[in-house]
């Protein structure tokens, strides 16, 4: 496969739990791909996977040619940043020092703190919004902030390709799409994105190529426009719906059925049984 970041014949599991069999996934150098399926399909072990945070049962992950496992972690920190869905705050630390962790992989023992340490981490903070907070205990702020505090820490990693596990989690409808198109921002500037998302339409507007899995398998890779269609998504969610353009972008914005439409299988079944 080409590009910096790819897997073959992956099997994923969690002790004796296989979550995937047999999958392979490509991430095409310079896109935005997002990662979209139903709840439990593997969208997050696959992100953990593709970042060495979890090591496959079998199969290979391959970063810039070689397999993943090769590398030192020192090196595979400064390739790839990844933002966990849950990551766990250290007690007592403030946003600054937390966001400054994100240049660890940089440093050297002849190579220590700089002045371009400092300005990068202030960079990541400025382009997250948390800047003000930077003397703020992170325990102390609200979902939304700690998670653009998180964020920070992976951008001022300075990595080429940025994993994030649902990224959006916690934040409002507004500070969604501020994200978000932070994240167009970082990919229009040469980074590689990958990232879960659950909501579809959101997933469509931004990526410039879709991941969808469903059942630890997958089902389809390729732009939104080719990817997603009214079978496609009953397919995988099981919603019927319609696809048409969004007004804003013209990427495909998937309209689910009317609640009466989607209730007349059930009601189907029900007459039956009762019949």
């Amino acid at each position: 496969m080409d590009g910096r970041l790819w897997a073959r014949e992956l099997t994923l599991a969690y002790d004796e739990r296989v979550v995937a069999r047999d999958l392979s996934v490509r991430i095409a150098d310079g896109s935005f791909t997002v990662i979209v399926g139903p709840n439990a399909c593997g969208k997050s072990t696959l992100l953990k996977t593709l970042a060495r945070v979890l090591k496959p049962r079998a199969g290979t992950v391959h970063l810039d040619g070689e397999p993943i496992s090769s590398y030192a972690s020192r090196h595979v920190a400064r390739q790839i940043g990844m933002l966990p869905q849950s990551p766990v705050v250290p007690n007592g630390i403030v946003v600054e020092d937390l966001v400054s962790r994100g240049r660890f992989a940089h440093q050297r023992l002849l190579r220590q703190w700089s002045v371009a340490d400092e300005t990068v981490v202030v960079e990541a903070m400025r382009m997250t919004e948390v800047l003000d907070l930077a003397d703020r205990f992170v325990e102390e702020l609200s979902g939304g902030q700690r998670q653009r505090v998180w964020l920070a820490m992976v951008l001022a990693q300075e990595t080429g390709i940025l994993l994030l596990d649902e990224p959006t989690t916690f934040l409002d409808l507004a500070h969604q799409f501020e994200v978000l198109d932070l994240c167009a921002d970082l990919h229009e500037q040469g980074r590689t994105i990958v990232a879960v998302l659950h909501d579809l339409n959101q997933a469509c507007r931004y990526a410039t190529e879709l991941v969808v899995m469903r059942d630890g398998a997958l089902v389809a890779q390729g732009p939104p426009a080719q990817v997603i269609t009214p079978a496609l998504v009953e397919q995988v969610f099981g919603m019927p719906c319609r696809v048409m353009d969004d007004p804003e972008t013209g990427t495909p914005m998937v309209v689910p059925a009317s609640r009466s439409r989607r209730r007349e299988p059930l009601l189907g079944q029900f007459i039956d049984r009762t019949t």
